[in-house]
């Protein structure tokens, strides 16, 4: 159909690049004059049923353009069956021209850059075109210079070195990077070019990950999760995620965490030459197994907190657990909250045992049940990663067990409420996302 409306059109011949005439800006003119008005309700003279295959192969063009990132070859390739290198430029200006008078309308690619120059021609500055068309500045000035430059705005041929990979390949190479997410470039590469019979280098499917928005990322650690554990985490999850704040700020959330005085080094980032990896001043000596350090039991609530209580050596069984965090911390916030308190701590051996649920009881504490490997869904998490990056963070970290101790009382301490609210105002939004993900991991 488009041929045959083309015909009458008298269209440039396919010639060398030196007998190629350039479109001029006169001409761009003088064609965007005689095409002026043309969508405006003006009627084309053609039949209907004309007009039917010249909208239809518009709407063709329209979507061809938006799914490739350079529109003028998939356009050459519709309309005359040749690609945009076989094709000069002042050829494919005039093909462009010449759809642009048949059709009535072209992508929304040219389109818009013909609103471009008609409102930089109009005297309107780039700034104000850029914001219209939500452009960037930097690119409309650049393509304005071009076009006042050279009379058009269409890229030229590139005197670079050409791809080394055709779009076929660089779908290939995201495709295999998304099956097996934990292939290195070099093996992507040799698959590549096994099935391409064409070399391929890594930094190669490096920069085509990259263009396809995947980049090399540390995996997230989160503990294994069964499909029992996972389906008790969407039960646990119904009941409480309507939860009201004030529901939520009647929660004392506890846990225990161990904090060591060189596990957190890997928090650093040093500023280094190339070459001098291992350099006195750019290494940090570290335990293999985390050395020395202690473990710690804290609790906190919409508004409030309770001490940080640190173990003095040795395991923690149920009756260290019930004379020094049940009763002299979680009775004193029982008696200050009344019936409505809630004690939410994990299924720790020494959590679970007799003596313990037998003090709770007699002192009427509620304890919430808790669904088991279920860290991510404690907002007192975040808060032990606050205090090792506050740690790292420090300008004499503490390198003795007394200077350990005295750092962590000192930034639990200071660390403000708000952030702690924050934390456990999440509840209901972790509850939501954990049952949107059916029990999975959740990313808190």
């Amino acid at each position: 159909m488009m041929r045959r409306l083309i015909k009458s059109r008298k269209l440039p011949q396919k010639t060398g690049r030196e007998d190629v005439p350039q479109i001029t800006k006169r001409s761009n003119e003088a064609e965007r004059r005689r095409g002026e008005g043309k969508n405006a309700g003006r009627k084309t003279g053609r039949p209907k049923a004309v007009n039917q295959d010249v909208e239809k192969l518009a709407y063709q063009l329209n979507e061809e353009a938006e799914r490739t990132e350079r529109p003028i070859r998939r356009l050459s390739k519709v309309m005359y069956d040749s690609t945009c290198a076989d094709m000069q430029v002042g050829v494919m200006g005039e093909c462009l021209s010449s759809i642009k008078h048949v059709v009535g309308t072209i992508s929304g690619y040219f389109y818009t850059r013909s609103n471009h120059w008609e409102k930089l021609e109009e005297g309107r500055s780039v700034t104000s075109v850029a914001a219209e068309f939500g452009i960037a500045h930097s690119i409309v000035s650049r393509l304005w210079r071009q076009f006042q430059t050279t009379g058009t705005a269409i890229r030229g041929f590139s005197s670079g070195r050409p791809r080394g990979t055709t779009p076929a390949d660089d779908q290939y190479i995201v495709l295999q990077a998304r099956r097996n997410r934990r292939q290195t470039a070099g093996e992507i590469a040799r698959h590549t070019t096994q099935a391409t019979g064409r070399p391929i280098s890594r930094f190669t499917v490096a920069r085509r990950l990259h263009g396809g928005g995947l980049f090399a990322r540390r995996p997230v650690r989160c503990v294994p999760l069964t499909p029992a554990h996972r389906r008790r985490r969407s039960l646990w999850c119904r009941e409480p995620r309507n939860w009201r704040d004030n529901e939520w700020g009647r929660v004392l959330f506890t846990d225990e965490s161990r904090f060591s005085l060189s596990s957190d080094s890997h928090r650093i980032l040093i500023w280094r030459e190339r070459g001098s990896r291992n350099h006195p001043s750019n290494i940090i000596e570290r335990d293999r197994y985390g050395g020395r350090g202690v473990l710690v039991w804290g609790g906190i609530m919409l508004g409030s907190r309770t001490d940080l209580h640190i173990f003095d050596a040795g395991s923690v069984n149920a009756t260290r657990y019930c004379n020094e965090i049940l009763l002299p911390c979680v009775r004193l916030f029982r008696g200050a909250m009344g019936l409505q308190f809630f004690f939410m701590d994990d299924n720790a051996p020494c959590h679970r045992t007799v003596a313990a649920e037998q003090l709770l009881e007699s002192e009427d504490i509620e304890r919430m049940d808790w669904p088991a490997r279920s860290p991510d869904l404690n907002p007192i998490e975040h808060v032990w990663d606050f205090l090792g990056r506050r740690l790292a963070a420090r300008t004499l970290p503490p390198v003795t067990i007394r200077e350990l101790r005295l750092a962590l009382k000192d930034e639990w301490v200071t660390m403000h409420q708000q952030l702690i609210d924050i934390l456990i105002l999440s509840m209901g939004r972790r509850c939501e996302t954990c049952l949107a993900v059916r029990g999975d991991h959740i990313p808190y």
